[in-house]
């Protein structure tokens, strides 16, 4: 391993482990590195080499298969924890753990995947570099002809520029991956097609292009019918349901609705069923605008601890908005100020429905003749829509925004 290799050129040039720690090392981090008790930085093992009069690569070695997957069984072990416990500290010790050995890392699974969640984790900590070593990693799929991994590299690189609100940039990245896996395999399975499916739908749907995203989420849709194929069913019928609802398709959303909360019933899958409680009340309080059996609802949903788990924010947004249509503005101000945006939200249909908010409480102020902090508001919700495509939304925050401002320009309360 590499701390046996150090230590034997060491002893070969008869140094101590004082002489070799020089001015850049304790001694007794030294000792951790040779007895592979700690892993050094790049920057430790530059500096180790140089000391030695050897290169890096010297140092590293032939790598044997066992070291190479007791390095990734770490790495992965790490990365794989609940996105809640990763912190930075996890991901400094991943980096860690890798780092050495990324000049050697030139093929075969163990290469590519450490190549991978290395990237993964600089990308996590906004660093610098990991688009570079992604590249690599996907090569490296391509000559294992490992589809999936290689298309869970490219779905990741837009998705990148996705959660950044980038997204024409992000579907532009995606076309070119998806592209290049198909011009490179002549036979993708079909969760792989699924997957690259779905993300290309919310891209389309993400940059306006609703015509393309409709396409290609009713070909998925049909696809996972023929194929029998259950995965991403419930996440398609979600986005399906949701996109409904914004065109003010009922119809449509009353179809997709059913369907997935047929899915939830025969998979027994609480998240969906769930989400079909949270359209209906979306759609019964904003559509229907029946505030009063809205209110009802909510209770219901206030007092369900599961649904208060994965939707509580929806729900308090809500309840603002009814309150407001009840014009009890002050109420509406009150459970609006508990709403948060998930920090995971970055799909524009998802944002617009939180963003509207801002609009809602511009009224609100409005309303009870606040002029400056219902202009405050307005501004906000209208300079937050801007990066999103058209939407219902977006409209009704434009709309808030002339009548607040108009009224500020006339200096008058009544408008």
């Amino acid at each position: 391993m590499l701390g046996e290799r150090i230590r034997k050129l060491r002893k070969q040039k008869n140094l101590t482990l004082e002489a070799l720690a020089g001015k850049g090392l304790t001694k007794g981090m030294l000792s951790l590195i040779e007895n592979n008790k700690a892993n050094p930085s790049m920057e430790s093992l530059s500096y180790i080499a140089d000391q030695l009069g050897v290169e890096v690569a010297e140092l590293l070695g032939d790598i044997s298969s066992e070291e190479m997957r007791a390095v990734l069984e770490q790495a992965e072990k790490l990365f794989n924890m609940n996105s809640e416990k990763r912190d930075e500290k996890i991901f400094e010790e991943i980096v860690s753990i890798i780092r050495p050995y990324i000049p050697s890392l030139n093929q075969g699974y163990e290469s590519a995947r450490l190549l991978e969640i290395y990237s993964r984790t600089l990308f996590y900590q906004k660093k610098e570099g990991w688009e570079e070593l992604s590249v690599r990693s996907s090569k490296m799929y391509d000559q294992l002809n490992l589809i999936a991994k290689r298309a869970s590299i490219g779905i990741f690189r837009a998705m990148a520029r996705f959660v950044e609100h980038q997204y024409e940039l992000a579907l532009e990245i995606f076309k070119k991956e998806r592209a290049d896996i198909e011009d490179k395999q002549s036979l993708i399975d079909p969760i792989t097609r699924l997957d690259l499916d779905y993300h290309e739908a919310i891209l389309h749907f993400s940059v306006g292009d609703s015509r393309s995203g409709i396409q290609v989420m009713e070909q998925a849709i049909a696809f996972s019918k023929e194929q029998k194929i259950f995965y991403l069913v419930s996440d398609l019928y979600r986005l399906a349901a949701a996109y409904a609802m914004l065109e003010q398709d009922e119809e449509e959303m009353e179809y997709y609705i059913k369907k997935l909360r047929q899915y939830g019933e025969f998979a027994e899958d609480l998240h969906s069923l769930l989400f079909c409680e949270l359209i209906d009340l979306v759609y019964l309080n904003n559509e229907q605008q029946n505030f009063e059996e809205a209110l009802q609802v909510i209770e219901k949903h206030l007092g369900n601890p599961k649904m208060m788990e994965d939707y509580k924010y929806w729900i308090y947004l809500e309840k603002g908005k009814a309150l407001y249509g009840l014009g009890r503005y002050h109420e509406s101000l009150q459970w609006f100020e508990k709403v948060e945006i998930p920090a995971y939200l970055h799909f524009p249909i998802d944002l617009a429905f939180f963003y509207v908010m801002h609009a809602y409480q511009s009224l609100c102020y409005y309303e009870l003749g606040e002029n400056e902090k219902a202009a405050e508001f307005a501004e906000k919700a209208r300079d937050l829509f801007k990066s999103l495509p058209q939407s219902p939304q977006k409209e009704f925050a434009e709309k808030a925004y002339r009548k607040v401002i108009k009224c500020q320009d006339k200096g008058d309360t009544e408008y």
